[in-house]
């Protein structure tokens, strides 16, 4: 029986200084050296969600890169994230995923979020993917992915076990973010983890965390709430697919074809 732990990492982040940011974590996640099998870290989690690009911006492969293969190494576990990331001239919000054998992918994100003027900035990202991982098939978005469902739906093409979510999502927009979750998981018979940051930006935006790890029944397996917290939750596929075998809903599903 396949059990994935996975740990949800719900901080504040330090404005603008990746280095400030790549140390608080490293010590925060120490003690999980062989206690975990995935750690999740907020989205932009080196700088805070800021437009300032070209400030910002870090080069692909750069000294972040590095540091989450290290960190998975040696915690010898995945470790996700997303950063502002420059390359070929452009900037991407780019979700890096290490393993600690070294390998690092990345996934950019393809829904930008108009509202804060994100698609003014940086160049969306194309289809997602799934890798698996120490027994389960996983799918890693970021933020706004959330609130549109066809992009992540379950299917042929896109097959995974969990849903992995890692957000800035704002405080005012948190009941949203608690249903958008519970939705997903329901919708396509999965588990789902969405980690948040919390505490005011540089911009005075506040962010109330709220991460969560969310069963295939939209039920709560691990919750943070509104302070900082590293919680760990362990899934069981074993469960999943006995109840995708009872409850076949996704037999029924319309098919469909994204447009690029």
């Amino acid at each position: 029986m396949t059990q994935l732990r996975v740990t949800l990492v719900q901080q504040p982040l330090v404005w603008g200084d990746a280095a400030a940011n790549r140390e608080r974590f490293a010590a925060l996640l120490s003690p999980l050296a062989g206690a975990t099998d995935l750690i999740v870290l907020p989205e932009t989690f080196t700088t805070g969600f800021s437009m300032e690009v070209e400030r910002l911006g870090e080069a692909a492969g750069g000294p972040t890169s590095a540091w989450l293969i290290e960190l998975a190494t040696r915690l010898d576990a995945a470790v996700t994230g997303s950063l502002i990331t420059a390359q070929g001239g452009r900037y991407f919000n780019r979700l890096l995923w290490a393993e600690p054998d070294g390998s690092l992918r990345h996934y950019d994100k393809r829904h930008l979020f108009r509202m804060a003027r994100e698609h003014q900035h940086f160049t969306p990202g194309g289809n997602a993917w799934t890798t698996s991982w120490r027994g389960m098939r996983i799918c890693p978005l970021v933020c706004y992915d959330l609130r549109f469902p066809v992009f992540s739906r379950r299917r042929a093409e896109l097959d995974y076990e969990l849903l992995v979510y890692v957000a800035n999502w704002p405080t005012p927009r948190a009941y949203a973010w608690r249903q958008l979750l519970t939705a997903r998981a329901i919708e396509n018979q999965a588990y789902v983890v969405g980690v948040n940051r919390v505490g005011p930006d540089g911009n005075g935006v506040p962010y109330q965390g709220d991460s969560a790890a969310i069963d295939y029944l939209g039920q709560p397996l691990a919750e943070a709430g509104a302070g900082p917290a590293v919680l760990t939750a362990t899934l069981d596929r074993g469960r999943l697919e006995a109840f995708r075998e009872k409850f076949p809903a996704h037999l029924d599903a319309d098919r469909f074809t994204l447009a690029d």
